[in-house]
C-alpha cells in the first residue's frame, strides 16, 4: 500500500463552518437530549424577547404555546411585544450562526454570542426537517414580514424558502414557530420551572404560558417599572490579556500610546496614562503601531502596577432587593422572605454584582435538600448545578449556625428556597450552552458573603422562632398540670381549690397573649419599603 504525499493529504483540507461545526456537536449547545432540548428552545426564543422589549422600552409580554404533535414532535410558538426586527434583518439573526449585535458591546444582556435562537432553528431543521416560520412587525398600520428560513450549514448562511408580507393582528413584534423532536417533563429542569424562576427574576414581565396539554398558567408582572438600560462602556486595563492588547494596539486609530489608553479604556484619564507609560518604561508619544511583543509585555506590567479606579458599573442592571423579594413572594409560598443585594465589583477587570434570596417556611418540606435557584443576567440555570460557582457558594457556607442541618460540603436541609443571581458585562459561563457560572475566587467571594448576610437574618428569625415554640410547649404541659397543682396549693394554703384553678387561668392567658404577641412581631414587620411593595401589583401561578 503506497503512501500518501503531503500534496495528497492537503486537497482533503477544508474550512469547517461553525454551522456545520454545531450540527455535529449540538450537546455543546444545550441540546443534549430530547428533555433538554424543548428547554433550550423555549429559552433562548424567550431570552431574546425579553431583550428586545426592554431595549424598546416595553414592558414585556411574552406568549408560549408548546403543542403535542405526537411521535415525541411538538410545535413551540413564542410571541413577544416587543419593537419587532427589520426585513432585511431576520434571515441573518434566525439562519446564521454567530450573527449579533450584542457580542462587541460591554454592557449587560441576556444573550450575547448570537448563538441561541439560529442554535434552535438548526436543531428543529435537524430533527424535523421542517423550516422556522418567523412573522415580524416593526410598525402600526403595516403589513408583518413572513419568512421560512432553514440554515445552509455549509456556509453557515440562511436559506429562504418564503418571503412574503402578511396581515398580523399585533401592533408590533415578533412571533416564531419551530417544530422540533423533544420530550416534555415536569420537574426542576423543566420548561415550566423554567418560566416560573423567569418569572421571579423578571418581576417587570408577564408570561403567559400554554403547556402541551393545553393547560395555560399566567405569571402576572410584580412591578410595571422596567429595570434601568445599562450603558456600554469600554473595556478596563485590569481585565485586558496580551493578545487582547495586540490586536487594541493594531486596530487603534490613536498616534500615541497615552492617547490610546484615553480612548480605548474607562477609568484611564492623561494623569494615569502617563503613570502607566512611566511604569512600564515607554514614551508617552511612541505611536502605538510601532510597540511589538517586548513593548506589549512591559505595558501590561505597567497597567498591573498602577492603581486604577475600578469599572464604572452603569453597564450592569441588578435586578435591585426590593423586586427580588417581590418576584420570590409571588411565586414561592413562605412565612419569611430576605433579601440582598451586594455592592458592585469587578473580576478580570469586569464589573458585576451579587444578590441573594431566601424563602423559608410555609408549604416546603423541612427533610429536604434546599432549592437553589441560580440566576445568570436574570436567566435562570438549570442544569449542571453541581459544576456552578453558585452552588460552591451554598455548599461552602455554615448553615448550621443560621438554623438548617448540613452535612460537610453538602447542601443545606430544610425548608428553604435560595436564591443566587449574578448580573455581569461578560458573565464566565463554564460552556457555550450558559449553564453553569465558573469559579473565580472573587465571584464565589461576593456569593458567600451575600448568603452569610441574609442568612444570620433567617438565623435571627429561625432562633426567635424556636423559643417561641418552646414557650408554647411549656404552657401547654402547664395547663396540663393546673388541677393537681391547684389542688396541692389549696391543701397548703387552705384558699379554695377554684380560685387557684381561675387565678392560674388568668396567668396562662396572660403568659399566651405574650407569646402571641411575640408571634406577630416575629413577623416580618411593615417596612417602608414593603409598604412600597404593598403597592405593587402581586400576581403569579404556584404549582
Amino acid at each position: 500500500m503506497s503512501e500518501n504525499t503531503a500534496e495528497q493529504l492537503a486537497t482533503k483540507q477544508r474550512d469547517i463552518s461553525v454551522a456545520e461545526f454545531f450540527e455535529r456537536n449540538r450537546h455543546l449547545l444545550g441540546f443534549d437530549n430530547k428533555r433538554k432540548a424543548l428547554l433550550t428552545v423555549v429559552k433562548e426564543a424567550v431570552d431574546n424577547a425579553i431583550d428586545a422589549c426592554e431595549e424598546a422600552k416595553k414592558l414585556p409580554e411574552i406568549n408560549i404555546q408548546i403543542i403535542d404533535m405526537g411521535n415525541d414532535r411538538y410545535r413551540i410558538i413564542i410571541e413577544d411585544n416587543g419593537p419587532g426586527i427589520v426585513k432585511k434583518q431576520i434571515p441573518n439573526i434566525f439562519a446564521k450562526l454567530l450573527y449579533g449585535s450584542k457580542f462587541h458591546t460591554m454592557k449587560q444582556a441576556r444573550g450575547q454570542q448570537g448563538i441561541g435562537i439560529s442554535a434552535a432553528v438548526l436543531y428543529a431543521q435537524l430533527t424535523t426537517g421542517r423550516p422556522a416560520k418567523i412573522w415580524s412587525k416593526i410598525s402600526i398600520g403595516k403589513p408583518a414580514h413572513y419568512y421560512e428560513l432553514h440554515i445552509d450549514t455549509q456556509s453557515n448562511k440562511p436559506e429562504i424558502l418564503k418571503d412574503e408580507e402578511t396581515e398580523w393582528k399585533e401592533d408590533t413584534g415578533v412571533k416564531i414557530e419551530l417544530d422540533i423532536e423533544a420530550n416534555y417533563q415536569k420537574g426542576d429542569q423543566s420548561v415550566d420551572s423554567y418560566l416560573k424562576q423567569t418569572a421571579i427574576a423578571n418581576p417587570h414581565v408577564t408570561i403567559i404560558y400554554t403547556n402541551p396539554k393545553a393547560e395555560q398558567f399566567i405569571f402576572a408582572r410584580a412591578s410595571e417599572q422596567l429595570p434601568k438600560e445599562p450603558t456600554e462602556i469600554k473595556p478596563h486595563p485590569y481585565g485586558v490579556e496580551i493578545g487582547i492588547l495586540i490586536k487594541m494596539l493594531k486596530a487603534t486609530e490613536a498616534r500615541t500610546i497615552q492617547s490610546f489608553l484615553t480612548n480605548e479604556f474607562s477609568r484611564v484619564g492623561a494623569g494615569t496614562a502617563k503613570e502607566i507609560c512611566d511604569k512600564a518604561g515607554l514614551f508617552t508619544n511612541m505611536k502605538p503601531k510601532d510597540l511589538q511583543l517586548p513593548h506589549v509585555e512591559k505595558l501590561i506590567e505597567g497597567i498591573k502596577s498602577t492603581k486604577i479606579i475600578a469599572p464604572s458599573t452603569d453597564c450592569i442592571t441588578p435586578i435591585g432587593d426590593q423586586l427580588l423579594e417581590a418576584g420570590l413572594r409571588k411565586e414561592i409560598p413562605a412565612e419569611f422572605y430576605i433579601s440582598v443585594s451586594r455592592s458592585p465589583t469587578v473580576y478580570k477587570g469586569i464589573p458585576f454584582v451579587i444578590e441573594t434570596a431566601l424563602a423559608y417556611g410555609g408549604d416546603q418540606p423541612g427533610d429536604k435538600t434546599v432549592r437553589l435557584l441560580r440566576f445568570a443576567n436574570r436567566v435562570p440555570l438549570l442544569y449542571q448545578q453541581g459544576s456552578c460557582a453558585s452552588t460552591k457558594a451554598v455548599t461552602q457556607t455554615n448553615w448550621r449556625s443560621y438554623g438548617l442541618s448540613q452535612s460537610q460540603n453538602s447542601l443545606p436541609v430544610g425548608s428553604l428556597t435560595i436564591v443566587v443571581s449574578l448580573v455581569s458585562v461578560w458573565p464566565p459561563f463554564t460552556s457555550e450552552a450558559k449553564e453553569a457560572i465558573a469559579h473565580y475566587d472573587e465571584i464565589i467571594k461576593e456569593m458567600k458573603l451575600a448568603l452569610q448576610e441574609a442568612g444570620r437574618k433567617l438565623g435571627a428569625y429561625v432562633n426567635k422562632k424556636r423559643k417561641i415554640a418552646v414557650q408554647q410547649e411549656r404552657v401547654s404541659i402547664f395547663e396540663n398540670y393546673i388541677p393537681e397543682v391547684a389542688s396541692a396549693l389549696s391543701n397548703l394554703s387552705g384558699i379554695g381549690k377554684q380560685n387557684i384553678q381561675e387565678a392560674m387561668k388568668s396567668m396562662l392567658e396572660k403568659n399566651k397573649e405574650y407569646i402571641q404577641a411575640h408571634k406577630e412581631s416575629h413577623k416580618v414587620e411593615k417596612t417602608e419599603k414593603q409598604d412600597k411593595e404593598d403597592q405593587i401589583k402581586l400576581g403569579g401561578f404556584d404549582e
